[in-house]
């Protein structure tokens, strides 16, 4: 791998501009990211969900809300998704987790120790194991996560999923024309029923500030689930959006709101601490 590649330059780009930067992660995999650069010393990290980019408009309209409040912000593909290294995995959230604790590493040892970590969907599910992991970073937003991965696997795998996964060891998930997307192996589908989102949030530090937020007509993940974060997560914050889908198809604006408000309020509360 050459160095060029993990090449930080010290010389900081304009404001507005947009790296490519390439992290290895613990299974020598190239995760690929775009940092969206501001010349602040604050940076987020951004997760995307499930079978998604760093392209997607949740990540993309982050990145430049951030970006127009002078916060930089670094928006990658988990392995095996988008531009990344390695193999589409179904399941794999405390792989994800580690992903994203290499790129953590990748920006400290540049100097650079992100902030603040923000995951939609499935990457919602994957900054909270991070922060029941870890312990390292202080200011966490989960947007649209899971609380019960038992749930919402029917719909995608058929009711009788067990049965068949056992019987032929793995699930090919087609689209409506037939075409294979993805496949479930047993062991993916063991992977995400042994993950415990109840257990890992009790791990959280009470120093650790977390915000949740969900959309009211959520039509893949229920608005409960954020009820039951909220139970749990010692240091939480609350927001649900009235009328917003999973995608926050009409509510990007409403969205990047809430966000910057609760990261720029814990920069600032982070400041007064470390004067």
């Amino acid at each position: 791998m050459s160095k060029e590649e993990y090449y930080l330059p010290s010389s900081q780009p304009d404001v507005g501009q947009q790296q490519k930067i390439i992290v290895p992660n613990k299974h020598g995999e190239k995760l690929v990211g775009l940092l969206h650069e501001t010349s602040s010393p604050d940076l987020v990290i951004l997760c995307h969900g499930f079978r998604s980019t760093k392209e997607s408009s949740v990540m993309v309209n982050l990145a430049v809300a951030l970006e127009n409040e002078g916060i930089s912000s670094f928006r990658f593909d988990f392995a095996g998704n988008g531009d990344s290294e390695g193999t589409f995995q179904y399941g794999n959230y405390r792989r994800e987790a580690d992903d994203l604790h290499s790129v953590v590493e990748y920006f400290s040892r540049e100097k650079r120790a992100p902030s603040a970590i923000i995951g939609h969907s499935k990457g919602g599910d994957d900054v909270l194991l991070y922060a029941s992991t870890y312990h390292d970073i202080r200011t966490v937003v989960n947007v649209s996560g899971r609380y019960d991965l038992k749930k919402g696997i029917e719909e995608r795998l058929g009711k009788d999923y067990m049965e068949v996964i056992k019987k032929e060891g793995f699930i090919d998930v087609k689209n409506k024309s037939g075409a294979v997307i993805y496949r479930v192996t047993e062991d993916s589908l063991m992977d995400r029923l042994s993950t415990d989102m109840h257990e890992s949030c009790l791990q959280i530090d009470k120093e650790c500030r977390v915000l949740t937020i969900h959309g009211t007509a959520d039509e893949i993940i229920p608005v409960e689930d954020a009820l039951e974060f909220a139970k749990i997560i010692p240091n939480h914050k609350l927001h649900l959006i009235e009328g917003a889908n999973h995608s926050y198809t009409s509510h990007q604006a409403e969205l990047a709101s809430v966000v910057l408000d609760f990261i720029k309020a814990a920069l600032q509360q982070d400041k007064a601490t470390s004067n």
